[in-house]
């Protein structure tokens, strides 16, 4: 069963600097038929203008995502660390007892654009920790690229869940397949382009929500680009 979650239909909040759209219940917008996806509790497609950013502010107990589309974010933390994270690469945050962040956009001409995405973790109370991994176009085209998983296998990033993330750039005309293990289920993210579905078309922006599956088949209409969360 494949449940879309149309671009068009996400919460939206535009605060000038920032221009934000929610999958899910987030902040300001609330909806109680969408409050996450299994263990997925948050995907937000951010746009921040050059110079603008997020003022240092607390987690807790929460894995957090960035996912660099376009453009450069700078982080820092209570943690002690600072770094500029550009296309390619790939930001996690195990809040755990609680850390203090900012993320700001460095340029001063060009806005960033990303994914911030929240999983909720299976176990609480951890050390905070920090980590960031660079993944090259080449090792996501025509192919689904292990980003994140429980175990940090094939040099990806690890979180406190049974989840794994897999990100894609398909050219038009290309297909990926991922097998869902039985009682699994998975989301589909399209970040650019459009695809196919198991046969159903998802555009630039669209989610899907997908459970007694067996078999993921994403096909490219168009140059796109995409995640796919595998979740118990």
């Amino acid at each position: 069963m494949i449940a879309l979650r149309a671009s068009q239909e996400r919460g939206h909040a535009d605060h000038g600097w920032l221009d934000s759209r929610h999958t899910f219940s987030f902040a300001d917008y609330y909806d109680p038929r969408h409050m996450g996806y299994r263990a997925l509790r948050v995907i937000n497609e951010d746009r921040v203008a050059p110079g603008m950013g997020f003022g240092a502010h607390p987690h807790r107990d929460m894995e957090i995502i960035s996912y660099v589309v376009d453009g450069a974010l700078e982080h820092r933390d209570s943690m002690g660390n600072g770094s500029v994270i550009r296309r390619g690469e790939v930001q996690r945050i195990s809040a755990g007892t609680g850390m203090l962040h900012s993320e700001y956009n460095p340029s001063a001409t060009e806005p960033v654009h990303f994914l911030q995405i929240w999983v909720v973790p299976s176990v609480r109370g951890v050390q905070p920790s920090y980590d960031q991994r660079y993944f090259s176009n080449d090792e996501k085209r025509n192919r689904l690229r292990l980003i994140v998983s429980p175990d940090g296998r094939d040099a990806s990033i690890s979180i406190y869940q049974d989840a794994a993330v897999y990100a894609s750039l398909l050219e038009a005309g290309h297909t990926v397949e991922h097998a869902l293990a039985p009682g699994r289920h998975a989301w589909v993210q399209v970040i650019r382009g459009a695809v196919d579905l198991n046969g159903q078309t998802l555009g630039a922006g669209d989610g899907a929500a997908v459970s007694d599956a067996g078999r993921l088949t994403v096909a490219a209409r168009e140059e796109s680009e995409l995640l796919l969360f595998d979740l118990a």
